[in-house]
């Protein structure tokens, strides 16, 4: 029996008890995932109906291996878990899971049950037992019809009225997470540098000079922008989700926005470096007027005053200060 260096052995090698307690405890843990599932999805309610009947449907797909095992083995049941054995599918993380949204829950969900049907292929071929061979056959068949059971229970308890209302609710969870925190920091980096990035540019007219400025410009913005999104609120009372994501976003986009105006200076020609930048700018005030719009829902013409008009003031000063 040939054991892995780090303790786990192949599914080749296991006997049928192991196999019998393997089963026993994946339908464990996926009940428990499911379950998970359920209690995080309490905005969701409809959604977390489903996951409760798909836990119980575990439930009974793990009495019904107990009672096997008991039939053969006795009660004693040997503690063996999927992280024990090579080869064997694995699950991701349910706080992983369930921070990435609803959608991607649904997602992992069938995936889940795609991976038990093919346990319980492998387990058939590996049973003796005509009474065994015949469940594990029996589980394979409804763990490869549970897909289409998860998407019934959709259909019956996740009317699209619901459906909707959830949509809509995940969509401005996201908003609120990711779109608005990284607009706000794509707002800040894509203006604000400009006065520093184009006062240094006209300066001194030397664009290795200029980029420098604007790599410090936009990153330490970035890094401000990040700590001070991810510091100031932590999502509970205001329901704004994690304070990391938001950071990342805010952070992450404020650097890109003061990046875009700040590469063009590679270039050793500063004219033509310049035109670049401008014809860059141009293209991020108009990018954020459009991700107001299509996803803040802000009018056009107040997001054009407000990004546009403002962002060409800003440049304006920081020319006319270098220039000087």
């Amino acid at each position: 029996m040939i054991w892995f260096s780090n303790g786990r052995k192949r599914f080749s090698e296991l006997t049928e008890q192991q196999v019998l307690a393997l089963a026993i405890s994946s339908e464990e843990d996926d009940a428990r995932i499911y379950a998970s599932y359920a209690e995080r999805l309490g905005e969701f309610p409809a959604s977390a109906a489903v996951f409760r009947a798909m836990e119980a449907e575990e439930n009974e797909h793990r009495r019904a291996l107990i009672a096997e095992h008991e039939r053969r083995f006795g009660g004693a049941i040997p503690l063996i878990r999927r992280e024990h054995v090579a080869e064997y599918f694995s699950r991701s993380p349910v706080w992983l899971v369930a921070n990435l949204g609803l959608d991607r829950i649904r997602e992992e969900a069938e995936r889940m049950e795609e991976a038990a049907c093919r346990f319980y292929d492998a387990a058939v071929k590996r049973a003796t037992d005509p009474s065994t061979r015949r469940l594990f056959g029996d589980l394979a068949e409804a763990e490869r019809q549970h897909k289409g059971k998860a998407h019934d229970l959709t259909e019956t308890l996740l009317d699209p009225q619901s459906r909707e209302g959830e949509d809509k609710t995940a969509r401005r969870q996201m908003i609120l997470t990711l779109v608005q925190p990284g607009l706000a920091g794509l707002m800040d980096g894509s203006v604000s540098t400009l006065a520093p990035i184009f006062a240094t540019a006209f300066a001194t007219q030397d664009p290795w000079t200029t980029f420098l400025v604007g790599i410090a410009a936009s990153v330490g913005a970035g890094i401000s922008m990040g700590f001070t999104e991810a510091a100031h609120d932590d999502g509970v009372l205001s329901g704004r989700g994690s304070p990391v994501k938001r950071g990342f976003a805010s952070g992450i986009m404020t650097a890109a926005g003061g990046l875009g105006h700040a590469l063009p200076y590679l270039i050793p020609d500063f004219w033509t470096a310049t035109m670049i930048a401008f014809a860059v700018v141009f293209v991020e005030l108009w990018a954020i007027v459009w991700i107001q719009h299509r996803f803040m829902e802000t009018p056009i013409a107040r997001a054009t005053v407000q990004v546009v008009v403002g962002g060409a003031l800003v440049l304006a000063a920081g020319i006319l200060i270098g220039g000087g």
